[in-house]
């Protein structure tokens, strides 16, 4: 009788021993991805705000757990003060950074949003590299439309950007158009309240 008590005793600690090995299994989270300090800058513009170069600038930053820093390329007019506010420009930079940012939410990756002022795209992107910390650029080259970042600017920015440079050029025109313009015409904010 005593080995039969002791062996059930036996069963019963083995049996305790695997259910709560068990349970403190199950609550054991996944590890955390790495935190990482790196930023991927990605310039754009109103006209062409592409669907496959931010697509592949969040395969990168996700598959690298970066920030993407996506910039927002506004053009000011010589008529103009550099710091002038620019109403359209900034609802439609407002709606593009949205977009992208409910891009970004699918694919885990936070964002940064910039605006940056120039007289031209190529000022506006000489002000993003030299204000900027990033690891690499991902750029969109214009499509054969003549949508997208011009080649001369590709191309000087391939000249005298530090760092990695990942310039796409896709065969399609897969714009991106702010989320603002779908929904009743909110009031415009200006460039200037922005930034």
């Amino acid at each position: 009788m005593t080995a039969a008590l002791i062996a059930i005793l036996a069963l019963a600690i083995m049996l305790t021993a695997l259910v709560i090995g068990h349970s403190s299994h199950r609550r054991r989270r996944a590890p955390s991805p790495p935190v990482s300090h790196q930023r991927v800058l990605f310039p754009f513009i109103a006209e062409a705000l592409c669907a496959d170069a931010l697509d592949c600038a969040l395969r990168l930053a996700a598959a690298e757990h970066a920030t993407l820093v996506p910039a927002f390329l506004a053009r000011v007019p010589l008529t103009l003060p550099l710091q002038a506010a620019l109403p359209q420009q900034g609802s439609t930079s407002l709606g593009l950074q949205e977009a992208i940012e409910q891009r970004a939410s699918l694919f885990g990756v936070p964002v940064d949003a910039r605006i940056e002022r120039g007289r031209t795209h190529r000022h506006a992107l000489r002000q993003a590299i030299a204000k900027e910390r990033y690891d690499r650029i991902v750029i969109a080259a214009a499509h054969a439309s003549g949508s997208g970042i011009a080649a001369t600017d590709v191309r000087w920015l391939l000249d005298n950007a530090p760092g990695e440079i990942v310039v796409l050029r896709p065969n399609t025109d897969t714009r991106i158009t702010p989320p603002s313009k779908l929904r009743s015409p909110e009031p415009t904010r200006s460039l200037a309240s922005v930034s």
